[in-house]
């Protein structure tokens, strides 16, 4: 049992040091050399786990997949309503970001060429289809306008987070994030969002943005 413990604690050490130099340096530019460097492992220990970097790479995904459903399924079981759902998964996720190296290198390597295998989907396929489904039921809750097009919305949503992620990894830390998603949040509901209703989510975009501060 120990033996198995600590074999797990070599693994998830070998991962979130591989997740870092991932994020900070791309997935190219790092080296299994640098990885166990970077873990301080052996490269036997290494090797035991991973035969290659693109298992590296997989593990990264796999576990920000896991990471990201048990969310969906947190927000999903509370009863909000599908706007309020889908704010509080994005901005879920930027917390996820800001407190571990792992979902932010999972997103650096879903936008480079690093092949996702199956049964795992792409993560921006998974955001998407998330994304159809409550803006799709935020049309029908009157929540948003109801001659929006939800997959151009839905698209527009995603490529506006993960824009924000890219930009921001050179210009500002990480901290920064959960401020964008606020931003992005501030903008989308001007435009999407009924002005009746529009207090209610303006003022849950910038609470949500506060909890993430003071976590």
């Amino acid at each position: 049992m120990a033996r198995q413990l600590r074999a797990e604690q070599t693994r998830a050490t070998i991962i979130t040091a591989a997740a870092d130099l991932f994020d900070r340096h791309g997935y190219e530019s790092t080296s299994l050399s640098d990885i166990v460097a970077h873990a301080k492992v052996t490269k036997g220990a290494l090797y035991f786990h991973f035969a290659a970097k693109e298992d590296l790479a997989h593990a990264i995904l796999e576990l920000n997949a896991r990471a990201a459903q048990k969310l969906v399924v947190e927000v999903e079981g509370r009863g909000y309503s599908s706007l309020e759902a889908l704010m509080r998964t994005t901005f879920g996720i930027a917390r996820l970001a800001v407190e571990d190296p792992v979902p932010r290198a999972a997103l650096r390597l879903a936008t480079a060429d690093v092949a996702v295998r199956p049964p795992l989907r792409h993560p921006f396929t998974e955001w998407l289809e998330f994304a159809n489904r409550k803006f799709s039921a935020a049309v029908r809750e009157a929540d948003v306008h109801g001659d929006l097009d939800v997959g151009i919305v839905a698209h527009s949503l995603v490529s506006f987070y993960v824009g924000t992620r890219v930009a921001g990894r050179s210009l500002e830390p990480v901290g920064r994030l959960p401020r964008r998603v606020a931003e992005m949040w501030h903008l989308l509901i001007r435009g999407l969002v009924p002005v009746h209703r529009r207090p209610r989510y303006v003022t849950l975009a910038t609470q949500l943005e506060r909890e993430i501060r003071i976590a």
